[in-house]
């Protein structure tokens, strides 16, 4: 393929499968990012993509998840949330996450060594699942470029990682209410809030100009543009051999500052246009993917050992709710914004009849999006230095 029809494919693909979603609801639910998937594993499998153009593709998805990390922080709100309850369940609800990935590795690593996979790159995929379930699938892309997930591995992590999130939002829309009004007690009516679609902050904005609602996003795609710059240039002060970490702990320490500055706060539809990144990086690794090369049922233990990350955690929150006294809607909504990501919090508000629970539900998940890139690289490095 001719580079810049490859660059038009991997710019245009994701955009269209996003208007898409906004005009079929089955999208969505389905996912784009599953959508996108399949468009790159089709096409880059059919024996038109060289190696020049997974040249490009490695390119523009390196680009992309850079560009995607400022660009979603600074769509975040992190100053007009109460903290008290919503820092318990955060706190709790990350340590769960934490406890069971770390415990996981340990339990499965034989299981890894087994099959063929070091205990290095089992650490990048413990990595790339803290990323994952410290507020969503956005958070793995820069965690999985920052600790360098083979591709093979990054399509099986989120393969395997599509299975086991499904099956357990449905447990959640099935048993959810029932499980959360035996173990807690119902506490007093809650607040109403107004009717609105949360999870898509921009659905207030409608009534500002095209070019207006352009520009904001062009600025935004600007001031990225600038810290990845800063934080590139930071990284090459450091004798660091590998500084795709440093790019991204810094890019995402600066982006946080940032987010709390007025004109930048100002700039609505960041985080979408942040999500579109996302989407472009995603294509992009599964264009690269030989699916002749990947062994699905060799590599099962991550199918285990996710479905233990995720299940797993939700009993452990659960437990510390108990213990702490927490609130058993919350803590629910915790965990779907941490495994799922924060806009499936109101479909949890819809099950459990409790639409109190979504704007601390979402400021949660947010927060994890904020720390997931740190505790990802943590991870890593903590079970590098003692997993061997």
């Amino acid at each position: 393929m001719i580079p810049t029809i490859v660059i038009l494919y991997l710019i245009v693909i994701p955009l269209l499968v996003m208007i898409a979603a906004r005009k079929w609801p089955i999208i969505e639910k389905i996912s784009p990012m599953v959508i996108l998937y399949v468009i790159g594993l089709v096409v880059g499998n059919v024996g038109i993509v060289g190696e020049t153009a997974n040249s490009v593709c490695t390119s523009v998805s390196n680009v992309a998840v850079l560009l995607s990390i400022p660009l979603m922080l600074l769509g975040c709100d992190f100053r007009n949330w109460s903290t008290g309850t919503v820092l318990k369940v955060f706190l709790t609800g990350l340590f769960s996450v934490l406890a069971v990935t770390v415990a996981g590795f340990f339990l499965f690593r034989e299981q890894a060594v087994e099959a063929g996979l070091g205990v290095t790159d089992f650490a990048r995929v413990s990595a790339a699942m803290t990323g994952i379930y410290t507020g969503g699938i956005p958070n793995f892309a820069p965690v999985a470029k920052a600790v360098d997930l083979p591709q093979h591995l990054f399509l099986l992590v989120s393969g395997y990682d599509l299975v086991v999130t499904s099956i357990y939002l449905i447990f959640i829309v099935a048993f959810g209410r029932p499980i959360v009004r035996r173990l807690f007690k119902r506490k007093s009516e809650a607040p109403t809030l107004p009717e609105e679609t949360v999870g898509n902050a921009e659905s207030t904005t409608d009534t500002k100009r095209f070019w207006q609602k352009a520009g904001n996003r062009a600025t935004g795609i600007g001031v990225a543009a600038v810290l990845v710059a800063a934080a590139y240039g930071f990284s090459l002060l450091l004798p660091i051999e590998n500084n795709t970490a440093v790019i991204i702990i810094t890019l995402t320490t600066l982006a946080l500052l940032l987010s709390f500055w007025k004109p930048v706060k100002r700039l609505e539809g960041t985080f979408n246009v942040g999500l579109y990144f996302v989407y472009v990086f995603c294509l992009a690794i599964a264009t690269m993917v030989n699916v002749h090369d990947l062994e699905f049922s060799k590599h099962l233990y991550i199918l285990y050992y996710i479905a233990f990350a995720v299940f797993g955690s939700l009993v452990l929150q659960f437990l510390f709710a108990r213990i702490f006294r927490i609130d058993g809607d919350l803590t629910l909504a915790a965990s779907i914004s941490l495994i799922n990501s924060p806009p499936f919090v109101p479909m949890v508000a819809a099950v459990l009849h409790d639409k109190s629970v979504i704007l601390p539900g979402i400021a949660i998940g947010l927060l994890g999006y904020a720390v997931g890139n740190y505790l990802g690289i943590g991870i890593f490095m903590l079970l590098t230095a003692v997993g061997g």
